[in-house]
């Protein structure tokens, strides 16, 4: 496979941008290659400057549920567009957006549009912060939620994934507000708020991790911190910016019937374009400026041809008959293929799904269900099965501790050509 377009471009971005990319990951550091980089890319297909041409599970990092360059959601830039760009100024498509965002998430009865996935982890923080007038937050070891100071302790993703789990630059008075406790278990959550009694802010927690590998709540997990929250007198925030929209209308807190007081949120609602939100009960929402004492604001929050996009997007899934059915009918096929594959190859390796969110750890272990467990894969082992798909026109994240995204624009071929170069790449590793 010639790479060399790629590899004369991502030279030319090194002497420029740090470390040739604008975000750590796509690097590719961690398995040991120069990035490919792309030039355009249709429903799976994604096409290098080569003119490789590869079946997509990233999305984007998620976003892309509808796959890429979706009609629709072109259509509606496109429409959008020559209206104008940005404003600075109120539009009714900021409205819309708010209106179909709290019809289809449960727990937002008014939500905040920001950039980002981090401005809206960020934003979401002060405002918890500002309502309950404490200083200290919980969050979760592997969790990632953005780059804000306050997360970049012990983070999950490209944090852990070049390294690197806490940052330098992150002060420590700082890191000292921020406490951590271990998914998925909740005695250690309870022994950080008795120690803090009367402190904690909030408890903050991907409901589904999926930036130390696709790790599911084990049972009564996140009720579990519902209570916790309730009797401890903290907010319990969900950080459904993964999450949120693609594992159901309702995200994550509706697949598990369990409701956050805020969650943030992004990916998906921006059709993929740069996007985030927050939102929660009234009560909190309403103490966000200008109505209240707790400032947040943005110039291009809001922004119209990201409203658009997000719009269509959210209509898509809200409007196609059996849609998640088929989004879970498809992951299922690709899990089902996988585990085969391990079983074939004596391969050790766990598969983690929740929806259409999936990771193959290769570990000796016989599960993954905490932060040590994912840690404890074989990350050379990936490298190489990344470098044998690659090879195969299967396009995955370049890290051991991250998520395959199906997207409802996979067919049937496009999973039986992954499950097959999936084995092809476990009998040379």
């Amino acid at each position: 496979m010639n790479q060399e377009k790629s590899r004369e471009a991502f030279n030319r971005a090194a002497k420029v941008i740090p470390g040739g990319v604008n975000s750590p990951v796509r690097a590719f550091k961690s398995v040991g290659i120069n990035p490919v980089v792309i030039d355009y890319a249709k429903g799976t297909t994604i096409t290098d400057i080569d003119g490789n041409q590869y079946i997509d599970f990233v999305s984007s990092w998620g976003p892309l549920i509808l796959g890429h360059a979706n009609e629709s959601i072109l259509e509606a830039i496109r429409e959008t567009a020559v209206k104008g760009t940005s404003f600075g100024a109120p539009t009714i498509l900021e409205t819309e957006m708010a209106e179909l965002i709290v019809q289809m998430v449960p727990s937002v009865d008014k939500v905040r549009m920001v950039n980002s996935g981090t401005e809206a982890t960020m934003s979401v923080l002060r405002l918890a912060r500002g309502y309950t007038k404490k200083d200290l937050v919980i969050k979760f070891t592997g969790n990632y939620h953005g780059h804000a100071d306050s997360f970049l302790i012990k983070a999950g993703s490209g944090a852990i994934t070049l390294g690197l789990p806490d940052s330098p630059g992150v002060t420590k008075a700082t890191a000292k507000d921020t406490l951590l406790a271990d998914y998925n278990e909740l005695d250690s959550v309870e022994l950080l708020l008795k120690k803090h009694q009367g402190e904690v802010a909030a408890i903050i927690v991907e409901p589904v991790a999926g930036n130390m590998g696709v790790v599911p709540p084990e049972k009564g997990f996140l009720e579990g911190l519902r209570k916790l929250a309730d009797n401890y007198g903290a907010l319990l925030i969900f950080d459904e910016v993964i999450t949120g929209f693609r594992l159901a209308k309702g995200g994550a807190q509706e697949y598990y019937g369990v409701h956050p007081d805020l969650t943030t949120l992004g990916k998906i609602i921006g059709g993929g374009l740069p996007v985030g939100a927050y939102g929660g009960k009234a009560e909190i929402m309403d103490l966000l400026a200008p109505d209240g004492p707790v400032y947040q604001a943005g110039t291009l929050s809001g922004n119209p041809l990201a409203m658009a996009a997000g719009l269509a997007m959210l209509k898509a899934l809200n409007e196609t008959p059996g849609f998640y059915e088929a989004l879970e009918s498809k992951a299922a096929r690709l899990e089902n293929g996988l585990r085969e594959n391990l079983e074939k190859t004596a391969t050790p390796g766990v598969v983690n799904r929740v929806g259409s969110l999936l990771t193959l750890f290769f570990t000796q272990k016989e599960q993954v269900t905490s932060y040590d467990e994912a840690m404890a894969s074989d990350t050379e082992k990936f490298a190489n099965y990344f470098r044998h798909s690659l090879e195969n026109g299967i396009y995955l994240a370049p890290s051991q501790f991250e998520a395959m995204f199906v997207s409802y624009a996979h067919t049937d071929e496009d999973i039986d050509k992954c499950i097959a170069a999936s084995l092809e790449a476990m009998q040379k590793i």
